[in-house]
């Protein structure tokens, strides 16, 4: 059964602004999958048709072939949500707050205390647990609404840019969270973000999005095939035959185009065989972020 699954989803607001335009997206347990895209290209709108927040104007959504529209109280119990900026009760301490949001899923005192104490300890709030709110830095909230987003342990995470505010070391904490909740607990992770190189490090899937459509979808070995498939060879040698189709850098390092790896050996031995001499190779793979320029237009080559 998929964890998730979009047919067809659109949204257009009053006003004829389409939001959402026919997106079609299936996603099986334990996948992070990075929803990408800049602000207004429909990712927040398609979570809250996701969550039942909104009514979709075509097509449809279901999390656990529980369709969003008509239970959306399913859906909520399945689902956790972390936001760019956390909303939680500023009178109340960190493990306060996590034992109210257990209760609101039906959790008993003592089992929301003990689920709220692995928490703080596992994103290290531990020393801040009695500390109200209001004494949180931007990232504490950030690592407190995590924590509360996972209290009643969804099977469903969705995330929108969680690791804004954060520190590095903090941030390379909840990224090591988020791999272990999917890959251990089986918890399919949706993040939102604009930080493609950033959604790169941490998802195994990718869905492009761009002014409501979306524009590709699949891992990052896939997007390459489909989208962009060549890549640059870097090179820095002497000697290099003059018909050989390369650009120079200002550092002196040659790029040559290849559609594969393959090529690699081929065009050093051209060199040698030239009487060339090789420094140093390394090959560059399009990134997610060139695929997404590519399919834009921003940039006219994938490099």
């Amino acid at each position: 059964m998929n964890a998730i699954t979009l047919i067809e989803l659109s949204k257009t607001y009053p006003g004829g602004k389409k939001a959402v335009d026919s997106v079609n997206i299936n996603l099986s347990p334990g996948e992070v999958f990075g929803f990408l895209g800049p602000n207004g290209a429909g990712k927040t709108t398609t979570v809250k048709l996701l969550g039942g927040m909104l009514r979709p104007t075509g097509g449809s959504c279901s999390i656990f072939a529980i369709d969003s529209v008509k239970e959306p109280e399913k859906v909520h119990a399945l689902c956790g949500v972390v936001t760019e900026h956390a909303q939680m009760y500023d009178s109340l301490t960190g493990i306060q707050n996590l034992m109210f949001y257990g209760s609101v899923y039906g959790l008993s005192s003592s089992e929301s205390q003990k689920r709220g104490l692995e928490l703080l300890n596992q994103l290290e709030l531990s020393e801040a647990k009695d500390q109200k709110l209001f004494s949180y830095s931007t990232g504490m909230r950030q690592r407190l609404s995590l924590a509360r987003s996972l209290i009643h342990q969804p099977k469903i995470l969705f995330l929108d840019e969680p690791t804004s505010g954060l520190d590095p070391e903090s941030a390379q904490n909840v990224h090591g969270m988020i791999r272990h909740l999917a890959k251990e607990k089986g918890i399919t992770v949706f993040l939102c973000t604009h930080q493609l190189r950033y959604a790169q490090e941490i998802c195994t899937r990718y869905g492009l999005m761009d002014k409501g459509r979306l524009l590709a979808e699949g891992t990052l070995d896939q997007l390459r095939t489909k989208v962009c498939s060549g890549a640059v060879m870097k090179i820095k040698a002497t000697g290099v035959p003059s018909d050989l189709s390369c650009h120079q850098t200002p550092e002196g390092v040659l790029e040559i185009p290849i559609q594969s790896e393959e090529e690699v050996p081929k065009t050093a031995r051209r060199i040698v065989e030239s009487g060339g001499n090789i420094y140093h190779i390394s090959t560059k793979l399009p990134s997610l972020e060139d695929i997404y320029f590519h399919l834009t237009n921003r940039k006219e080559n994938c490099r």
